[in-house]
Parts: structure tokens; sequence; C-alpha cells
């Protein structure tokens, strides 16, 4: 029997999360389609409105606009299925970001690549559930804590990456060249009782779901068996026909070899894991010229920075590869066909 992910009110019929994936990769296509069969749609809000007229004069505003339309189609084509928008908390603006998320009607939060110190304050008093990214016990621990004292709350989720996700990872450069060092599973429990501390404390349940490289049924089951109330996928789902990026994008994950799946630098200092590519190569001996800045992330300097990780992602979903940051999980390479969303689904809850 499939067992539900259940989120204070929030009931998710399938316990998979879909990971909110680059710029324009998930917006409401692919997670209208994963709610609509019971799994959790996320929308990636990272400059969500790239392909609105007035995104270059105006991006804010059409980042805003665009976020308000996403949300609302992906509630129209879930046919009341849970929906979720992923914030990096280094994005520029990241308040004003969910503060329009939460007046759309968005039902959970996620957030990452950053401490979410402000979001339990910007949720009090609505329906909108909270759920941090950490990599280990201790960024755990610390959020929980930070939350508990100043806001007198907790998290509703917590999403736990490992270090074979794909996009900005919670990991530093070293540990990723011996990642068979990094023992995920052993800080997936540290995390796991983290959370029963404030799972007593505030008398509730706190889901706690694996992330990064889960790709297979076997996956899934196991991190169930391990405790885990559900999974988070992002890379099976940037190949299916539902994905709102171009085909030049999915077919690079269907093409893709092991070996062509590296650590990259990202412009904000952040190790990354991408498919090597005529953009990746240039880059490393030349600056591509910067025409503007997008205002994306606070640690970003467009005089410093060697490219502008906003164009190189918008390049990526447009099917622009040459040009591409083409972030993907490990598992990339695995794929080698287009699936439905009701197939990926179905594959991966199939051992449950």
């Amino acid at each position: 029997m499939i067992k539900e992910l259940i989120i204070r009110d929030l009931v998710a019929k399938v316990p998979i999360i879909q990971g909110g994936m680059g710029v324009g990769i998930s917006k409401s296509s692919l997670a209208g389609a994963v709610a609509k069969l019971g799994g959790i749609g996320v929308i990636s809000g990272v400059q969500i409105g790239y392909d609105e007229e007035d995104f270059e004069t105006n991006t804010i505003n059409a980042n805003i606009r665009a976020l308000r339309k996403h949300i609302s189609e992906a509630k129209r084509i879930s046919g009341g299925g849970i929906i979720g928008v992923n914030f990096m908390v280094a994005m520029k603006n990241y308040e004003e970001y969910v503060k329009e998320a939460i007046k759309s009607g968005i039902d959970i939060i996620i957030s990452g690549a950053g401490l979410p110190t402000k979001l339990p304050s910007l949720v009090k008093g609505t329906n909108t559930k909270i759920a941090p990214i950490v990599s280990t016990s201790k960024a755990a621990s610390v959020i929980l804590k930070m939350w508990d004292r100043k806001e007198k709350t907790t998290a509703d989720l917590i999403v736990v990456e490992g270090p074979k996700a794909g996009g900005h990872l919670g990991y530093n450069n070293e540990e990723l060249c011996d990642i068979d060092k990094i023992d995920y599973d052993e800080e997936f429990l540290k995390i796991l009782e983290v959370a029963k501390t404030y799972e007593k404390k505030y008398n509730t349940k706190i889901p706690v779901v694996a992330a990064g490289g889960i790709s297979s049924s076997e996956d899934v089951k196991k991190y169930i068996d391990l405790g885990a109330s559900g999974v988070q996928v992002g890379t099976r789902f940037v190949a299916t026909y539902e994905c709102d990026a171009h085909e030049n994008f999915k077919m690079a994950y269907v093409n893709s070899t092991k070996d062509d799946i590296h650590i990259v630098k990202s412009p904000v200092g952040m190790p990354g894991r991408a498919i090597k590519n005529k953009f990746i190569k240039e880059v490393k001996t030349s600056k591509p010229e910067i025409k503007k800045c997008y205002n994306c992330l606070i640690p970003c300097d467009p005089k410093d920075t060697p490219y502008c990780i906003s164009q190189a992602l918008i390049n990526a979903v447009n099917g622009d590869l040459d040009n591409a940051l083409l972030f993907c999980g490990s598992d990339a390479y695995k794929i080698d066909k287009l699936s439905s969303v009701e197939e990926v689904i179905n594959d991966l809850v199939s051992k449950l």
C-alpha cells in the first residue's frame, strides 16, 4: 500500500515531491501534472518571468506577474492538488516573492541556499506551510532552534538534500570530490532525531523527506524504510513530456553519459552538478560578455562573476545548449527516453 505524505492538513496521496528546478524547468505544466496524480508539484521561483515581454526592462514585476500566473495555472491543472514553490534564500527580493506566493494561495514554500530566518514570520497567520532544505543535522538544528527561539514555531516539513542532487549543493568541493565518504544515510537518521525533538515540543509531526540522487523505485523504498515520510525527485521529471523546458534540454539528459556529468563552480561561489558542454569548457578559459545584471542573487557581483548564471539558465530552458548551464542530478545519465509524469510516478512507487 502506498504511504501518504501528510504535512499538517495537506495530504499527498503519493509520497513524491517534484523538485523545483532551475529557471523555468518546473512551472505550471510540470507542477500541475505531478499534483494532479497525487504528488506535490513544485514551481521554481528563480527568474520565473524570463519569458515575459518586459523581463529585460522590468524584471521584478515580470517575475511577480509570472509567479501569480503559474501558481494559478498549476492549481487549475492539478484539480485541487498540492502546489509548492521553491525559493532560494540567496535570491534578491526573496521576501517580496515569498509574500506574493502566499497571496496567490501557494500550499508550501520550500527554501534552501541559505538560512530562511524570516520565513516563519512571513507565513504567520496563513495556511502556507514551510520547509527548509538542509544537508546536515547541524544545519537542521540551527534552523529549527532559531525558529523555535525567535518565532515560537517549527518546520512543517524538512527536505534533506544529499550530495548527488543537481544544481547548487550544500557541500564544499573537497567533500564532493570524495563523495563516497559522505554518509548521507547516517546524516539522514540524525536529522530524523533532530525533528523528533521539535515534534515533542510542538506536539506535531514533522515529515522528513529524502532528496538528491533518488531516481529509482529501489531508492524510494530504501528511504521510506529508513524512516522518510517521502522523497523529493528532480532529475527524473526533467525528461518528461510535461516538463516546461525546451526539448533540447530534456534530450541533453537522455543523451548524456556518466562521464558527461561534472561538479562545476557557480558564479555565486557554490559548487553545483551539471552536464559538461561547450559553455562549461569555454568559461574555464574566458569570461562571456555580461550585457545585463538581473540582480538575481545576493552574493553575485557582475564585476567579478565569471558568467551570468541567470542568462546561462535561461539559455538552458530555451534550448540554447551551447551557451547554457545544464544543471542535473548525478543519475541523469541513467535516463534513456522521455516519459510521461504518470509513468515516472508509477515507476518510483512500484516497490512500495
